[in-house]
Formats: C-alpha cells, sequence, structure tokens
C-alpha cells in the first residue's frame, strides 16, 4: 500500500525573523505564511522593513533571531533556495556593455528553466528593444529587463520588491495582466509594494507592516470589512434621526437634504431607519486600501 503524500510546506515561511543594525530593529519578530499558488501582497511606506524582510528571505543578509524558508528549504541555503525563485529588485542593474537580449540569455542561463516563446512574448508586449546596450536604458528599461526575466520563467516564486518602479501606467496594466497569468500557471507571487492601487488589484492577500512589525494580515475583503464604509442619502421631507441606531456614526449634514454618515457594522439597522424616510438617492462606498492604510499609520502614512 502506498503512503499517503505529505501536504506541500508554504511558499514563504518566517517565524519570528528579527534584523537589528546595531540599535536599529529593522524587522522585529515578523511571522507569516504565504501558502503555494497565492499572490501576496506586502504593504508598508519606506523605511517599515519591506526589503529587509526580502534580503532576509533571499538569503541576502542573515537574520538576527528566527527563520525563513522557501517550499520548506532554508532561505540560508541560497543554491537550493534560489533554484525554486524568480527575483526582481526595486532598482534594477544591469551589465552595462550587454544588450538586453544578451542579459536576458544570461539570466535565462543561472536561473531556473525559462519559456522562450513566453519571453518574446513578453518582449513585445512590454516594448522592449533588445538591441540597446543596458547602458542606454532608462529605468523603466531596466525594469522591464528584469520583468521579462522573472515573469518568463517557471520559478515556483516570484519575489517582487517595489517592480513597477520608473513604469508608465500603460506598463503597470501589463504587469498585472502578467502577475494574473503567473498566478493561473500556480505560480506563487510575493509583492511588496507601497502602491495601494497595485495591491489591491491583483493580491489575494495582504499584509501591513509597520517599524519591521506586522500590524495586519488579511484578505482585500477582509480588510475593507475591519474598516467603516461611508452612506450618503438623499431624502424628501423630515431629516431621518439615527439617534441610538446600532452602527451609525459620524452623522452629518450637507447641502440640501443630504446626510452623510459612516457605518462601523452591518447595514441593516440603517436600512430599516431609512424605510419610514422618504429617500430619493443613497449610495455606499467601501473604503480603498489606501484608506485602510492610512488608518493604520495615520496621517504620517500621507
Amino acid at each position: 500500500m502506498s503512503s499517503l503524500s505529505q501536504p506541500r510546506p508554504p511558499a514563504v515561511h518566517v517565524d519570528g525573523l528579527t534584523k537589528r543594525f546595531g540599535r536599529t530593529v529593522a524587522v522585529d519578530g515578523l511571522t507569516l505564511s504565504v501558502p503555494c499558488g497565492e499572490v501576496f501582497g506586502f504593504l508598508g511606506p519606506n523605511g517599515a522593513g519591506k526589503s529587509t524582510t526580502i534580503r532576509l528571505l533571499l538569503g541576502l543578509i542573515r537574520p538576527s533571531a528566527g527563520t525563513a524558508t522557501v517550499f520548506g528549504v532554508p532561505a540560508s541555503d541560497v543554491r537550493r533556495a534560489h533554484r525554486l525563485l524568480g527575483y526582481v529588485p526595486g532598482d534594477v542593474a544591469l551589465w552595462p556593455d550587454l544588450t538586453g537580449a544578451e542579459i536576458l540569455e544570461l539570466l535565462a542561463r543561472v536561473g531556473p528553466d525559462v519559456d522562450t516563446r513566453y519571453r518574446t512574448e513578453l518582449v513585445g508586449r512590454f516594448a522592449l528593444d533588445l538591441d540597446k546596450r543596458a547602458k542606454t536604458y532608462s529605468t523603466g528599461n531596466r525594469q522591464k529587463v528584469a520583468l521579462i526575466a522573472a515573469f518568463s520563467t517557471r520559478a515556483e516564486l516570484l519575489v517582487l520588491d517595489e517592480p513597477t518602479s520608473g513604469l508608465d501606467p500603460l506598463m503597470e496594466q501589463e504587469f498585472r495582466r502578467c502577475v494574473s497569468e503567473a498566478r493561473e500557471r500556480g505560480q506563487t507571487v510575493f509583492l511588496s509594494s507601497h502602491q495601494l492601487a497595485e495591491v489591491e488589484a491583483v493580491c489575494d492577500r495582504v499584509g501591513i507592516l509597520r517599524a519591521g512589525r506586522l500590524v495586519e494580515i488579511a484578505g482585500i475583503a477582509e480588510l475593507r470589512k475591519l474598516r467603516r464604509t461611508t452612506a450618503e442619502v438623499t431624502y424628501r421631507g423630515p431629516e431621518p434621526s439615527f439617534v441610538d441606531v446600532p452602527g451609525v456614526v459620524d452623522v452629518e449634514r450637507l447641502d440640501g437634504d443630504r446626510l452623510r454618515f459612516t457605518l462601523s457594522g452591518p447595514p441593516g439597522p440603517a436600512l430599516r431607519k431609512l424605510a419610514a424616510t422618504d429617500v430619493v438617492t443613497i449610495s455606499m462606498r467601501e473604503p480603498r486600501l489606501e484608506e485602510i492604510f492610512l488608518d493604520y499609520y495615520g496621517e504620517n502614512a500621507r
């Protein structure tokens, strides 16, 4: 009788990960797990510890405490771990005298297996001139080389650290499409970013990092549920009263017969109250991820 196969370890797992630089604690007791096939967003402003966490995950620096693994392989075992991942830094440095084509070929020889047909497709989609030498590339074009190299691999994990730096909005849309295609292939994506719209568009879950500590980790929808919903009502006749209505706070009278209020829970009690009012229009808006983010960080996050 054959034994049952063991469940696969998470694509990324860190436990109590800590990194100190002198008296500065860059990463402080970080614990999180990213399952295979997930697109995970790693959020935080500059200086929150995102890039330090990624350097630990890549085995480029040693932790002061705690552990990090990639599919169960210790991050410190760089040779084994790097066979399983592709990496795009936020500031790409290339060999200045090599052409884009030569760099892609070089990277294909030293990294995980590459789908050359898909790579050719990506070159066209990102509008990259492969015949130019890297020293002539703009910041955006250097970023394109790294993105094409990473997305064309069949690495099981893609680690992307601020990957759209220098890209124009059209290319950012192409990047999001590539992330979706990677998910469809079953690849795991660990996306570090401070571009909230980008994370909101592509990620399954997000973790918010503040001063090296994990503040929250949840799905996009779950995070929104943690925050309040804004509602606006236009009415005729007597103004509705929300005194003692559960979940309704911050009622504000606007110009004309309009009210704005905030819901901190289910909308049922507020809607039942409005049933007795001659409502002309009603709109409800979920908070954007940026607003959730600012709630965690306060005005300093602006």
